[in-house]
């Protein structure tokens, strides 16, 4: 998570009427809003390609995958984030006529980051868990071909991981296969030539 961007505590309501308008994208957590960083070139090139895959994957059939800019709502921890991949299957459903915060999402992803690895895995974890759509999660990192993913069972998230560019893993919630050589296409051959 990023810097608090002022001790102030704010309304979801004052989140938003900010964040519609501002530059740069923050996420907010309980009364408090966060600034988010820019990405890497890694973290763009990983999420690019499973974009790429899931949308090819997912053509003609009933789900929507989003981007970065698809602003998630997990209302039972008053949160608002911004996942970098997220998928939603059936129709969508949205908080308001902006249409610019999804609260049935079925996948999400976060490409791990040094500075919000931490809370990728925890507090942010912790929020996603309590939105009861969410049936996977996947954790991806930029240094080596490595993908968990947490499945929810019941009220259990079970991990499964897929390491090696000859691997895949399977995300049963949206019927897709990702293969680690697309993922990491371009991003490992660039960081083994430095």
């Amino acid at each position: 998570m990023s810097a608090v961007l002022s001790q102030t505590h704010y309304t979801a309501e004052d989140y938003l009427t900010l964040e519609r308008c501002a530059f740069s994208k923050s996420e907010f957590h309980d009364g408090q809003i966060f600034a988010m960083t820019g990405a890497s070139r890694k973290h763009n090139l990983i999420g690019v390609n499973i974009a790429r895959e899931l949308s090819t994957q997912l053509k003609k059939r009933p789900c929507e995958a989003y981007l970065n800019d698809m602003r998630v709502k997990a209302a039972a921890a008053r949160s608002y984030h911004y996942p970098d991949i997220v998928v939603v299957c059936g129709t969508p459903q949205f908080e308001d006529a902006h249409v610019d915060i999804l609260l049935n999402p079925t996948l999400l992803i976060e490409v791990l980051s040094p500075s919000t690895e931490a809370y990728d895995r925890g507090g942010k974890f912790a929020h996603y868990r309590k939105i009861a759509t969410l049936r996977e999660y996947l954790l991806v990192t930029q240094d080596q071909p490595s993908i968990e993913r947490y499945v929810r069972q019941g009220d259990v998230w079970i991990l499964s991981e897929a390491l090696g560019l000859e691997a895949s893993i399977a995300l049963e919630s949206i019927g897709c296969v990702l293969s680690l050589s697309e993922v990491y296409d371009k991003v490992l051959i660039e960081a083994e030539n430095n």
